[in-house]
Formats: C-alpha cells, sequence, structure tokens
C-alpha cells in the first residue's frame, strides 16, 4: 500500500507543467501606432519563444511620472525580466535599480536609456535594443537630398520629440548633420521640440511656413507630427512644395503615403524591435547573452513607390 501511494504521488508531481518565464514589458503608450506594432512584435515573439508576458504602457509619450509609477507596480509581480520603453533617460531608473536588486535582468526597448547614465544610477541594462536613431535621421537627409539634389538651396525645418527625449534628440541630430554634409545650401532655419504631438507640430509648420514661405522640407521626428506637418502644407496650398519626412512608418503614415502626401518615412520597425526583444531576452536566460549590449535593427525609407513595388524584403515587418 505504501509502495502505491508513493508511485501515485510521483505520478502527480511529474503531471505538474514547468511554469514559463514571464516578462514585463512597459511601453510608452498604445494610443500611437508605433507601440501598438510593436506590441505585435511582443506578442508573436513570445509565443515563438515559449514565455508569457504582462505588458503596460501609460496615456501618453509625456506621461514620465506615471509611467515610473507603473514601472513600480509592475515589479511587484516580480517577472523573470524588465523590458522597458522609458520615456526619457532617468524618469525610470529609480525602478531599474529596484529590479537589479530584485535580481531582475533589465533590457532597454527602443534605446531610450543612455548606459553611461544608467551606470551612474547603478542600473545595469542586459542590452538595448531599437534602430540607430542618428542613422535614420541621417538616412531620411540621404533620401531628401537625392531627391532634390546636392546642390538644392532654400529652408528646412526640424520638428523634434520631447525635450530631453534621447530618441527625438539623436534622430534631429542624425538628419542636421547628414543634410549639413551632402547639401549645405540646404539651411536649418528651426529645430523645435514637437513634443511628439501632431498638433503641436502643424502649428510649428504654420508658424515656419509664415516666416518662410519658401521652406523646401520638413523632418519630422516620428510620424505623429509628420502627419500634423503634412496637414499645414497642403492646408497652405504647398503640398507641391514642401517635403515632409518622417521616422518610424507606422500604420497612418503608410497609409497617408500610399495617398500621395506624405512623402517619405523612415521606417523603424516597430514589430521587429518587439519580437526580437523577447526572443534574444529568452536566449539570454538560456546562457546565450547577445554578442553586444546594443542590438540595432534596420530601418529602410517608405516612400510610395516602394510601397507599390513591394519588393522590398523588410516590407513583411512593416505593420
Amino acid at each position: 500500500m505504501f509502495r502505491k501511494l508513493t508511485v501515485a504521488a510521483v505520478t502527480v508531481l511529474l503531471a505538474v507543467p514547468v511554469q514559463a518565464e514571464t516578462y514585463g514589458v512597459l511601453m510608452k503608450t498604445l494610443s500611437n501606432p508605433f507601440w501598438g506594432a510593436m506590441e505585435l512584435g511582443v506578442r508573436e515573439g513570445a509565443q515563438e519563444a515559449g514565455v508569457e508576458y504582462f505588458l503596460q504602457a501609460v496615456e501618453s509619450d509625456q506621461a514620465a511620472e506615471p509611467q515610473l509609477n507603473v514601472c513600480h507596480t509592475m515589479l511587484e509581480r516580480q517577472p523573470d525580466a524588465m523590458i522597458t520603453a522609458a520615456i526619457n533617460s532617468t524618469i525610470l531608473l529609480p525602478c531599474l535599480k529596484r529590479a537589479n536588486d530584485m535580481g531582475i535582468p533589465v533590457v532597454d526597448l527602443d534605446g531610450n536609456l543612455d548606459h553611461a547614465i544608467a551606470a551612474e544610477a547603478g542600473v545595469d541594462i542586459a542590452f538595448s535594443i531599437g534602430s540607430d536613431n542618428v542613422a535614420a535621421g541621417a538616412q531620411g537627409a540621404e533620401w531628401l537630398v537625392g531627391q532634390i539634389g546636392a546642390d538644392a538651396t532654400g529652408p528646412v525645418l526640424v520638428i523634434e520629440g520631447l525635450s530631453g527625449n534621447i530618441t527625438g534628440q539623436k534622430r534631429a541630430r542624425g538628419f542636421a548633420e547628414k543634410l549639413s554634409e551632402l547639401a549645405p545650401g540646404l539651411e536649418i532655419v528651426a529645430s523645435l521640440p514637437g513634443d511628439w504631438d501632431r498638433g503641436k507640430a502643424a502649428n510649428i509648420t504654420n508658424d515656419i511656413l509664415t516666416s518662410h514661405p519658401d521652406l523646401v522640407a520638413v523632418f519630422a521626428a516620428n510620424d505623429g507630427m509628420a502627419l500634423g506637418s503634412i496637414e499645414t502644407v497642403y492646408a497652405a496650398g504647398k503640398g507641391d512644395q514642401v517635403i515632409v519626412i518622417g521616422v518610424d512608418g507606422n500604420s497612418d503614415a503608410v497609409k497617408s503615403i500610399k495617398a500621395g502626401r506624405l512623402n517619405a518615412s523612415v521606417a523603424q520597425l516597430p514589430y521587429l524591435v518587439g519580437k526580437q526583444s523577447v526572443e534574444m531576452v529568452r536566449a539570454m536566460k538560456e546562457g546565450q547573452p547577445p554578442a553586444d549590449d546594443w542590438i540595432y535593427v534596420p530601418t529602410l525609407v517608405l516612400t510610395k513607390s516602394v510601397l507599390e513595388d513591394g519588393t522590398e524584403p523588410m516590407l513583411e515587418f512593416v505593420k
């Protein structure tokens, strides 16, 4: 009888499934299609990696303090890893330090953290994954010069992201430096924070068009702001005069490009960023850390012709 009970008990223990790892994923806001595409990548990456995740986001790209509060709340669930897209370079550092102290590895999603600043705060970042934002800005400048020529002259507007946000700063810097190198006759007459806000970008564009009616181009650090800018350009009757370039390659931008309004967007492939982040965390937890602490996902310039042609292999990751 005793032997039978023992065998039965062992059988029950063997039937208990091994619990899958669970990752906490903190994004900025799901109201932006960019982050919606990244969430889809996380979801499908988790399915393929055989892990679970719980995801939270805040109301807007500007809700820094609420994001810190959400981060602390997420740690109460003691995830096996924290994958975070910080609103700025410093806001989440106290929470991420706490995560490290709890033995939870921290991953920087979309390259929003400065590793040197994080290290000073005692935060160890396992790796950052995202696009090379400086290169993305430069790619926008290269495409613009390819359209109008290296000898082009005239005023150009740059609409930055949220003031102090490293992502927007890098995109704006990459664009400005490459533009100066390739077409010195194109002058950036204003580089202003649009706070990732479509309406604010529209107002900025209106102000600059008033003071510079011969405006040649607008580079906006994300697609939402680019779409606000293009609305103003068309309302002013200058849709054929001013070239507007965004960054992200989100679904709204794709629709506008196909409709012949927005000229181009440097696609960041957020779906691929989200998917690979989960897969790489899983590999890291299995003893296969990434070879570098910065992982760059490729970017491409989306235009009407690229979308209509449909032969670019990376288009499968544009969601």
